[in-house]
């Protein structure tokens, strides 16, 4: 049977597609709480996270397009990471995995690039806290029954 009109593959390619939007709003979500904070809390009460201080305009808004999008890859990929299992170390896996990759990344751009790395440290743990979020987010979709599991085989 031709793969691409299998009803089921695609009934699973359907559910992805929801995980990763659910995995997108969350995290998008987050990156907006955070982006605030960042604002009104950490740069105004200290000097040296001054550099977290953000205004609406095309970088920002470019940053939080690429934080959607790295929601909805994580979306897609949680769904298949966990399964129906209920093993908490893959999911505790999968999201440091996503939320390092992009947390050291950010560590490592301000070593080379300031003086001071703790506005970096201070964005890579919000790259944690993400995915985490976009975890929740997920699990909670599954539980309601808006996105279903896959499948162990």
């Amino acid at each position: 049977m031709n793969r691409i009109s299998n009803p089921q593959l695609m009934a699973e390619r359907l559910e992805s597609l929801k995980a990763g939007i659910v995995g997108g709003f969350a995290l998008g979500f987050a990156f907006l709480i955070t982006s605030e904070i960042n604002t009104l809390v950490l740069a105004k009460y200290f000097p040296i996270l001054r550099s977290l201080q953000i205004g609406v305009n095309w970088p920002w808004l470019l940053s939080g397009a690429i934080a959607g999008f790295s929601g909805l890859l994580f979306g897609v990929t949680y769904r298949y990471i966990i399964r129906t299992d209920e093993n908490p170390q893959l999911k505790t896996g999968a999201v440091m995995a996503f939320g390092l990759v992009r947390g050291l990344t950010q560590i490592e751009m301000g070593w080379n690039s300031s003086s001071t790395v703790l506005p970096f440290v201070v964005l890579a743990s919000e790259s944690i806290l993400w995915f985490v979020v976009a975890a929740i987010a997920v699990d909670m979709a599954i539980q309601l029954g808006w996105v279903k599991s896959f499948p162990s085989s």
